[in-house]
Order: structure tokens, then sequence, then C-alpha cells
């Protein structure tokens, strides 16, 4: 649920990886309308990141693009200009296709909310990905099916969305899969040339572990900070086997545009376990592993890391967007960051 009152979306989740961690670019773009302002949300806003890092922002409150990551500014005015008027046409569509959805729902009154989100990747073995993924009040409601160029429904409302976007008269599935894999990609690599100093540069993570006990329960806390890029994958293991971690893992940014995440599992310590923290990221030549000793930590003590402030809990909430649920990663229409782009198709 978005920490807006009132108005449903897809929950917040910051791209990390869950298994391995991700090497190459990726250029995301994220859209959001809601059917009445306020609540702390324009009424459509579309920003759009290289690399998890945001490269711009739209918001009809301001109602013009403006460059985010410095070296975006290198773009020059004519490029904003354009993107200012690609952003008033998705303001349009979008606010229109809100209501339409809240037809489709049967919904008359209320904040309603119409989410998408689409991008590709390029990765470093030199394959590419795209994707696309459509939300209606924190649910799934579209996707596209990258690899034949078509939209399936998730629910039974968008079945007229989906018959009408694959229909041979319009094909925007196939347009959309034509621009992931072509367009989305020259843009992507024009962005990494510009952003190159930034976007590829390496910062390794510290690794600290330290231990909680409160009524006989003993949590184990792996905290990996100060590490760019954002990507990573951390892991408690018991004897080398993983332990499930009932947190969710959410990298968060540094106000010195690192990152840190915590991850903490509960364990009931026996004779002879070992605990470890596993931490793998592109800036390492091999895993990083840190040992818990709980003759170090004392019986039931606590060791405190403070990383500065987290301007990353701020930022997302500001900015009010959405990522899909970790089972795919998300695509988003771009915000007139490319000629071209489907994304603003009517519902």
């Amino acid at each position: 649920m978005s920490a807006y009152r009132g108005v449903k979306m897809w929950p917040l989740l910051l791209v990390v990886g869950v298994s391995g961690v991700y090497c190459g670019h990726s250029l995301q773009y994220y859209y959001t309308a809601v059917s009445a302002p306020g609540h702390g949300l324009p009424e459509f806003s579309a920003v759009g990141y290289v690399d998890g890092i945001q490269i711009s922002d739209y918001n009809s409150d301001r109602g013009r693009a403006v460059p985010v990551a410095r070296w975006m500014e290198k773009a020059g005015p004519e490029y904003w200009e354009g993107e200012t008027q690609k952003g008033k046409g998705h303001e349009a569509v979008f606010k229109y296709n809100v209501r339409t959805l809240m037809s489709r729902f049967n919904h008359t009154a209320g904040v309603h909310s119409l989410q998408v989100m689409y991008g590709c990747e390029l990765r470093d073995d030199g394959s590419t990905g795209g994707y696309e993924q459509h939300g209606y009040d924190g649910g799934d409601f579209l996707a596209l099916d990258a690899e034949r160029g078509v939209y399936v429904p998730v629910v039974a409302e968008a079945q007229i969305s989906a018959q009408r976007w694959n229909g041979p008269e319009v094909r925007v599935g196939e347009r959309l899969k034509n621009y992931l894999e072509i367009e989305c990609i020259e843009w992507l690599k024009k962005y990494i040339e510009n952003g190159r100093e930034e976007l590829e540069r390496r910062v390794a993570p510290e690794v600290k572990v330290s231990a909680q006990t409160s009524e006989g329960a003993t949590k184990l806390h792996c905290q990996v900070y100060g590490f760019y890029p954002r990507e990573v994958d951390v892991n408690w293991k018991r004897n080398e086997i993983d332990i499930p971690s009932d947190e969710a893992k959410q990298v968060l940014p540094n106000t010195d545009g690192t990152y840190q995440i915590r991850v903490t599992v509960e364990v009931t310590p026996k004779e002879g376990d070992s605990y470890s923290c596993h931490v793998d990221h592109g800036s390492l030549a091999e895993p990083r592993i840190v040992m818990w000793d709980p003759r170090k930590d004392g019986s039931g003590s606590t060791v405190y890391i403070v990383i500065g402030v987290v301007a990353g809990i701020a930022v997302a909430a500001a900015v009010g967007f959405i990522l899909w649920r970790r089972g795919r990663r998300p695509v988003y229409a771009p915000t007139g960051m490319s000629e071209g782009s489907p994304a603003a198709s009517t519902t």
C-alpha cells in the first residue's frame, strides 16, 4: 500500500536482486494518475530512471519536465521542451484512462489510481530485455508479454483493453515490443554515455553483523552500507544453508549517493551451529562473508550502526511511484524520454 491515505498503489519496492546481482544497465519509466488531486499526489506524474537513479521528473502540478540527475542537463533546453510536450500528452491520456477504468470497475466515487511501468535493460553479455505492466488501485491489471508482443489481461476488467490493443488495426504490443528492443536500448546507451562517470563507479560495501535477544528469541542483523551501485544480494546462512528472512529486503539510499540494506533473521542458536552473512555486489571480486560470533556480541546485546540520514524513504514517498512485486523486473513506458513511445495508448 502507498503511504497516501485513501489511494491504493502497487507496493513500493526499490529495485534489488533477490537471487544474485543484476549486471548491466536499465532504463525505466513510471507513470501514475489519480482520479482527484490531493493526498500528497499530483493528478499525473511521470519519472524516469537509469540504473535506479532518477533522471527526469514531470508532474501535472509543475507542468513541465525537468532533469533530476545532473548529467541529464547535457540534453539541452530543446530536449526538455520536447519532454514537457510529451508529458502533457501523456497527462491528458492518463487522466481519461483512470476514469475509464473507474467505469469498468463500477467505481463512481473515491480516489482511484492508474499506474504504468515499463523499461528496458542492457545486460553485460550484450543481451536485452523489456517489460510493461499496468495496475489499477494497487492491483495487477494488464501486462505485456514481451516475447510475443501481446497484452495479457490479469483481471476480467482488462479483457477489453487487451482485445483492443492486440487487434490487427492497432497492434500496440508489437509496437511497444519494437520500441523496447530497439529505440529504448538506443536511448539507454545515450544516457549511459552522458552519465558514465556516475553510472559505472563502484564502491565496495562495509558489512557488520549483530544480534538482539528478547524473550528467548535471537534476531541476527546484517547491516551492509556505503555501497554503489544499488544492486546487491545479502543472505544469512546457518551451517552454509540459506535462512529465509521474514522481513522485506529494502535497499535505501544514503545522502552521499551510496546505499544501505539491513537483512534480519530470527534464529535459535544451538551449540555447534555457525551463522554467516553473505554479501554479493558488483564491486567485489567474490562474495564477502562475515561470521557472527556470539562471544563478541555478549548476552543479548545489540550493536547499533549509525549511517547518517537516510533520504530514501522520504524521497520514495514524495515521488509516490511504485514498482512491481519482484516476481518480474518492472518495465515502464517512457515519460517522453524517447521518440514514438506507445505507452500512452488509450484504455
